[in-house]
């Protein structure tokens, strides 16, 4: 929407493409000495080759956990799960509000307007996290958001 976060997007976008991104997000996710990190707050996976950069960046940094959201369920239909970092969890999001989760990904999340079927407690802690990372976790399948 705003053309200053839209250039910043784009120029993280074409800097996927560069030889040494895998080993500069690395590098930087290391320096923040971060336990969790969230894949694309804005944008999503552009290509089976960007994923697979994705994994070596989790491998590089095997103290962290990592959470993608993504829509592009053709780029994972590619990857046989067992593939995926276990210091990495993709959740395959909805496509429709009140829809049903993606049948074919193990784990995956949805969004709703009743805000009685939302499992993240975010929307009751100010829109943050806090101390809750069922995002993160193998453990829990699908997550639902509320609508907001």
């Amino acid at each position: 929407m705003y053309k200053t976060v839209k250039e910043a997007q784009y120029k993280r976008f074409k800097a996927i493409d560069r030889p040494k991104w895998v080993h500069m997000m690395a590098s930087q996710i290391k320096l923040f000495k971060t336990k969790e990190f969230r894949w694309h707050d804005a944008g999503d996976i552009k290509s089976v080759k960007h994923l697979l950069k994705i994994f070596k960046v989790c491998k590089l940094t095997p103290g962290v956990k990592h959470w993608m959201p993504t829509k592009e369920a053709q780029y994972l239909k590619k990857i046989p799960v067992n593939r995926v970092p276990k210091n990495l969890i993709i959740r395959l999001s909805g496509t429709n509000v009140d829809g049903p989760a993606g049948k074919f990904w193990k784990w995956t999340s949805t969004v709703t307007t009743n805000p009685k079927k939302a499992t993240c407690p975010a929307p009751k802690q100010g829109g943050k996290c806090l101390d809750c990372r069922k995002c993160w976790s193998r453990k829990i399948k699908n997550i639902t958001y509320l609508k907001h």
